[in-house]
């Protein structure tokens, strides 16, 4: 993987030739996608012609940029940024705010929680917290962050029973996100939790229980008996707000039976 930060100086043009080689596009097929030419095209990446905040923001859509490059593409090329960056915590995303909390309330007793471009947990229900429970409490003060706490030798990771498979799955995660966003400092995460040990597991440990699993399941040790959750991650449809656009919400689906039985009556 190679980032691209050192032609953020250069003016629009090389920023999307950069993101369209990346998403490894032609000059001629990004043309008839966006009702261009490949002349129009080429001129626009050497500098030969400004185009317009109409075509920026159309390439932008086509090569799949995300909202908070695409702002940097239209101040590239002289225009102010379009999407916002609004915190979290301002009343304005209230409804929003609202909304995810009853949304990972609302799965409990199975884990849920949401996160940010950087893998800082914003929001997690009381699955997700009682997961967590006994690990160090450094891992636990804010910002939480959802790498750190699963791969780090004092978090979950020896807990995790599929722990190479499980690590090898979120640092794929990690490569598939920054090549999206091109993020120093998802990248610089990305080092740092792959740098950390692997704690040692013998053979059945790493052993996967006969189970016609359908995804590759997160096997974690819970108060003596193995937990089995299938991750799916959501994300939010043609968001306007660079901060929406960046969160995800990862809820836990329970992958047997067992898990299914432990956690309700835990509940109840």
């Amino acid at each position: 993987m190679t980032t691209h930060a050192s032609t953020a100086g250069q003016g629009v043009g090389p920023l999307l030739r950069a993101w369209r080689e990346q998403r490894r596009v032609s000059q001629l097929e990004l043309a008839l996608r966006a009702d261009s030419s490949a002349r129009h095209i080429s001129f626009v990446e050497t500098g030969r012609s400004r185009p317009s905040e109409e075509m920026v923001l159309r390439l932008a859509e086509h090569l799949d940029i995300p909202v908070r490059e695409r702002n940097a593409l239209l101040l590239a090329a002289g225009y102010a940024p379009r999407y916002p960056e609004t915190p979290l915590d301002d009343p304005a995303l209230g409804a929003l705010r609202t909304g995810i909390e009853r949304l990972i309330s609302g799965y409990e007793p199975y884990p849920a929680l949401v996160v940010d471009a950087l893998y800082d947990v914003v929001a997690a229900n009381r699955g997700v917290m009682a997961l967590v429970d006994g690990v160090c409490p450094a891992l636990l003060e804010p910002p939480l962050n959802a790498m750190r706490l699963a791969l780090h030798p004092e978090g979950l990771a020896p807990r995790i029973r599929n722990l190479r498979a499980w690590r090898g799955h979120l640092l794929e995660q990690m490569q598939r996100q920054i090549a999206l966003h091109r993020s120093e400092p998802l990248r610089a995460l990305y080092e740092e939790v792959s740098a950390y040990p692997v704690p040692a597991q013998d053979a059945a440990e790493e052993a996967v229980e006969p189970v016609p699993y359908f995804a590759l399941p997160l096997r974690i040790e819970h108060e003596g008996r193995t937990l089995s959750f299938i991750s799916s991650i959501s994300t939010f449809n043609t968001p306007m707000d660079v901060t929406v656009a960046e969160l995800a919400i990862e809820t836990l689906l329970p992958a047997d039976p067992a898990t299914v039985k432990y956690l309700q009556e835990s509940a109840s």
